[in-house]
């Protein structure tokens, strides 16, 4: 792996350092002149125009930019950060805005070029992939999903070994296939939805990698199977450099600090595009009705934040629960998570807080949590499904600490069943979003219906719990039992990355 400096970016960082010391906020009242806020009216004020100018401007952001994405620490996500803290600062002081700094290893820009038997097929590589260079090298298959060793033949001694998507991680799988001497792999997608794609979590020594559709994984399985001897052809580099970004955490002014309702959305994207619907529309969806609840008084403390770095691995959120002193989230009494909220191929899904569709619950009021939107969608006339409560976005980092989580989504690389589009709509067999992690993932392709939805359900969860915490149930910080007490904690990592609708879609 390569390593390039970031000229561009630390002058943006500073731009942005410059804008936070001297932004002068237009003064507003924050006396009991404010209304209470209305669950009616809040809700009502969310409307799609303003969350769809909001993805606009991230979209705009992104292309202005030599990358065209909004890679945290490059210029198109210092941008984003810039635009969310010059959202707020245009509130006056309703909130106080905090820039959390985190520093680490980001892929940059990469490249990937995929020849078989002398023609170029389309492939693409993975974040944190190794450099490599390999001519009419044999391919060779690998059983089942090769996620285990018995299924990684000897005879990858020296070859390229060629892999389905699916049951294990990526780590997992070219790890095997080194084991046995591969000096490289090709993964191919389980599912008509693009190019083989993820990340491989960090900096490491595994074999390089590529990932290719599954039309031509099985095409060439199928040839190779047939008896034919395929050889292949690659190339694969990637720059990566430390860099750092901010966390946005603003909270508004009014309300029990002591009783604070959290909400949370991350900020970046990964190299491949601009991020629009991941995570685009859940930066926008809080934008928007942060926005939206500056014109009433709230009882309860609101919080929002807009994370960095998920897309390495939750590690924005991570910074922010590692650092924040225990009497600080003993006062959190739920946080709420938005990731990809308008999937064109879209589900409306519920994280599963209290198990009973996934048999893992959170922390006492995740299940409320998770009735309140139901409750919610029900009243709207609207189905939804549950979501698995994995932790594996950025509400993990909040459950390993014992905080009530629960949020919304509308699916990424999960594949829709037939039920679900007979609830829904859309196609079965793909994924929720055919676009995730790829250069499609814009403003075009955005669900409009479902993004409109979920900021409606946003800002209606603010104004509940915004009001009152009434039949919530307390939060026993003194004898604190975090959720994954008597092992480890179970942290997110990349090596372990699922789909954001649930299944385990690796």
């Amino acid at each position: 792996m390569k390593v390039t400096n970031s000229r561009v970016a630390f002058a943006a960082a500073a731009s942005l350092l410059a804008a936070t010391s001297h932004a002068e906020p237009i003064r507003r009242s924050l006396k009991d002149e404010l209304p209470m806020v209305d669950d009616q009216a809040l809700v009502d004020s969310v409307v799609l125009e303003d969350l769809l100018g909001c993805a606009q401007d991230l979209e705009d952001i992104a292309y202005a930019t030599s990358r065209r994405n909004r890679v945290h620490g490059t210029e198109g996500h210092l941008n984003t950060v810039k635009y969310i803290q010059e959202q707020l600062a245009s509130l006056g002081d309703y909130y106080d805005v905090e820039l959390q700094d985190f520093t680490t290893e980001v892929t940059l820009q990469s490249e990937a070029a995929l020849a078989i038997d002398g023609e170029t097929v389309e492939a693409g590589g993975f974040s944190f992939g190794n450099n490599g260079t390999w001519t009419d090298v044999p391919l060779v298959p690998v059983a089942n999903l090769g996620c285990v060793a018995e299924e990684h033949p000897d005879t990858l001694s020296g070859a390229v070994a060629l892999i389905a998507r699916g049951n294990c991680t990526f780590v997992e799988k070219i790890t095997l296939a080194g084991e046995k001497g591969a000096i490289g792999a090709v993964i191919y997608n389980n599912a008509e939805a693009g190019l083989a794609a993820g990340t491989l979590g960090g900096v490491n020594d595994l074999i390089p990698v590529g990932g290719i559709s599954q039309a031509d994984g099985l095409r060439i399985l199928e040839q190779i199977t047939g008896g034919a001897a395929v050889v292949s052809s690659g190339e694969f580099w990637q720059y990566i450099d430390n860099t750092t970004s901010y966390n946005v955490v603003a909270s508004s002014r009014a309300g029990d600090a002591d009783n604070v309702l959290f909400l949370g959305a991350h900020s970046d994207s990964v190299e491949a595009g601009p991020g629009i619907n991941d995570n685009g529309s859940g930066s926008c969806g809080l934008l928007t009705v942060a926005r939206a609840l500056a014109r009433w008084r709230v009882a309860n403390q609101v919080r929002f934040a807009w994370w960095t770095a998920e897309e390495e691995g939750l590690l924005g959120a991570e910074r922010y629960v590692t650092s924040a002193a225990p009497a600080v989230l003993d006062r959190l009494r739920l946080y709420l998570n938005f990731d990809m909220i308008a999937s064109p191929n879209y589900v409306l899904g519920i994280y599963d807080g209290d198990g009973s569709s996934f048999n893992l619950s959170g922390p006492p009021g995740s299940a409320e949590a998770e009735d309140l939107f139901e409750a919610w969608y029900e009243s709207q006339g609207l189905p939804f499904v549950g979501s698995e409560f994995n932790g594996r976005s950025d509400y993990g980092p909040f459950l390993d600490a014992g905080v009530p989580c629960g949020g919304l989504e509308t699916g990424a690389d999960g594949i829709k069943t037939d039920a679900e589009v007979s609830a829904f709509g859309g196609t079965a067999g793909i994924f929720y979003d055919p676009n995730y992690h790829s250069v499609k993932d814009n403003v075009t392709n955005l669900n409009l219906e479902a993004f409109e939805t979920i900021g409606k359900a946003i800002a209606h969860a603010v104004a509940v719990w915004g009001t009152s915490w009434e039949g919530f149930p307390q939060r026993n910080v003194t004898s604190l039992t975090r959720r994954f007490a008597g092992a480890a904690p179970k942290k997110y990592t990349p090596y372990m990355k699922t789909s954001k609708r649930g299944r385990k879609t690796f």
